[in-house]
């Protein structure tokens, strides 16, 4: 009698990865969440630290009031300059969310840690 295609003899053990493999990958996961985290965060700051210190050292005006006209390379950028400085502003809102999104991920990596310590010492 032939086995049939569901019988466990015929059936291929699953693949698994190995456990290095594997924590590598996760390990590798968390580390991009927290750059993400981090740079989503902190993006508009940047922004407007940058239109700053490129307008100071065109030696152009730049406040959140009005659009100045700052010519670099013969093409004014004033108005680039003026909405990443005003970009700024969103940093209210992705601080505190940046912040909140890494207590966050705090939370859910010492529980992984501690699922992992848990299932650990259930094997030994």
């Amino acid at each position: 009698m032939e086995p049939s295609p569901g019988d466990p003899e015929t059936t291929p053990p699953p693949v698994v990865e190995p456990r290095p493999a594997r924590r590598r990958r996760v390990a590798r996961l968390y580390v991009l969440s927290l750059l993400g985290i981090v740079t989503l965060a902190l993006a508009p700051l940047a922004c407007a630290l940058l239109a700053g210190l490129v307008a100071d050292l065109a030696g152009c005006a730049l406040d959140e009031g009005s659009v100045h006209p700052c010519l670099i390379g013969g093409r004014d950028v004033g108005e680039l300059l003026y909405t990443m400085g005003v970009l700024g502003w969103l940093t209210l809102a992705t601080l505190p969310a940046g912040g909140l999104l890494l207590l966050v991920w705090g939370a859910v990596a010492l529980l992984h840690l501690g699922w992992r310590g848990i299932r650990a010492t259930r094997r030994d």
